[in-house]
């Protein structure tokens, strides 16, 4: 295997692992798509207490909110993004096979890049006593996957990319005082890549793959305060989850066994819930995610141990910021929205083919609805509107190869989100007064 190729194919361990999210809907790879009931308003005020156990994804001391009995709640979101890059590749000169399916010189759009997606989240809680909630959550934190049209003009530098992860935390919530509530869970997170690029000057450009997965451990933590009635303010921890990826690199001249260590970021989130009257709420949310942590992951080679790369990400830190409200329109009905605006971690100077992203605009709106006394379902759809995007890797570029060429595009992109959820609850008492029953 060239060294040259192997060199440059290692070093899509680590970038693979974060390519594949940021086409439909976040800065960096993380997917915000946690609940149905949040996506309603952009995710306003997520780290507070209420109807749903949802929030305890980004706040797990949320969960002391819950009533008695169990709650178990069923999340399910449909991600439809749309990315599509038209630019140009040019050649940096080096002699390409007279018979190559792509010229050296090439204008072949990559066609819609951001695959749609189904994103399930599930979330129970037991109360224990009038102090204490167990509760667990399963998600997929992270993931999502791009594929380009075959053989078009960036396929040097990748040709399909694909991230999946699920995340299973455990949580214990305890609330001290009528103001105060605190909790602390485990995370265990099994995370997945599987990568494609063409390899240049071998004849028809065939494909390399790489593959690696991993399970990894981290914890969340949390703490809810309501300094006076109708006022709540919220703050959460999600950790960094440390990878080992074990897996393999398939190229035409072999397979070599491979190792490529990752973390993702930890995140934390500040929110606020403001009730202004009976029926009408208000919530805002910061959070801030670690980006910058993923400076400089190193892929070996397990054979040897021996550093094959070691990649300077140089992204940023990540901010998110949203607002939202919500009204009771009767005892059953819920109507609620927001807007929210993310500060994404990657600049032009390291937007790649694989990470196109840019800051986001996001527009929601949703409902509940109060079926039963325990049983609830919410709505919630969502526009994401992406700000005018260039790649560019030339020059002084993190990616450019030179023995490839370079790339050029703008990018078009949007999303569409469309999420709805079930909320049951048994074994406690059911006939709490309405305003109650919804966690107010």
């Amino acid at each position: 295997m060239g060294k040259k190729v192997r060199a440059s194919l290692l070093s899509l361990t680590a970038l693979g692992a974060v390519v594949t999210v940021q086409q439909a809907v976040a800065g960096g790879f993380a997917l915000r798509e946690q609940s149905s009931y949040y996506q309603g308003m952009s995710f306003a005020g997520y780290g507070t207490t209420g109807p749903s156990i949802s929030s305890m994804f980004w706040n797990p001391a949320t969960l002391t909110g819950a009533g008695a009995g169990w709650t178990v709640e069923a999340h399910n979101t449909v991600i439809m993004p749309t990315a599509e890059m038209n630019g140009t590749f040019t050649s940096s000169g080096v002699p390409l096979p007279p018979f190559a399916i792509v010229l050296p010189d090439s204008s072949v759009p990559s066609g819609d890049i951001a695959n749609d997606a189904f994103i399930p989240a599930s979330y129970a809680a037991y109360r224990l006593n009038d102090r204490a909630v167990l509760g667990v959550s399963i998600n997929a934190p992270f993931g999502l996957a791009t594929k380009p049209a075959d053989n078009w003009a960036g396929q040097f530098y990748s040709r399909s990319s694909k991230a999946q992860s699920i995340n299973v935390t455990p949580t214990l919530a305890y609330e001290i005082n009528d103001m105060v509530s605190v909790a602390l869970g485990l995370q265990i997170q099994h995370f997945a890549v599987a990568l494609k690029q063409a390899v240049p000057n071998v004849p028809g450009f065939p494909t390399a793959a790489l593959e690696g997965d991993d399970i990894g451990f981290g914890i969340t933590a949390g703490l809810t305060l309501k300094p006076m009635e109708g006022t709540e303010i919220g703050l959460g921890y999600r950790s960094s989850v440390f990878h080992e990826l074990d897996g393999q690199l398939a190229a035409p001249t072999g397979i070599a066994a491979i190792n490529a260590r990752l973390s993702t970021p930890d995140m934390v989130n500040l929110s606020v819930k403001q009730r202004v009257t009976d029926a009408f709420r208000v919530f805002g949310t910061v959070e801030w995610t670690n980006w910058s942590r993923l400076r400089s992951p190193r892929v070996t080679l397990q054979a040897n141990g021996a550093v094959a790369e070691t990649l300077q990400f140089n992204y940023d830190d990540g901010w998110y910021f949203a607002l939202g409200g919500e009204y009771d329109f009767n005892e059953q009905l819920t109507l609620r929205a927001g807007v929210g605006y993310e500060l994404s971690p990657i600049d032009d100077a390291i937007r790649s083919t694989r990470l196109p992203d840019n800051d986001r605009l996001w527009l929601s709106a949703g409902a509940s609805y109060q079926v039963f006394d325990n049983l609830a379902v919410d709505l919630g759809y969502t526009y994401i509107h992406t700000a005018n995007t260039k790649v560019d890797i030339s020059g002084t570029h993190q990616d450019y190869n030179p023995a490839f060429g370079t790339y050029s595009s703008t990018v078009d992109a949007n999303v569409n989100i469309v999420s709805a959820s079930m909320r049951y609850r048994w074994g406690g008492s059911h006939d709490m007064p309405a305003a109650n029953a919804r966690g107010y």
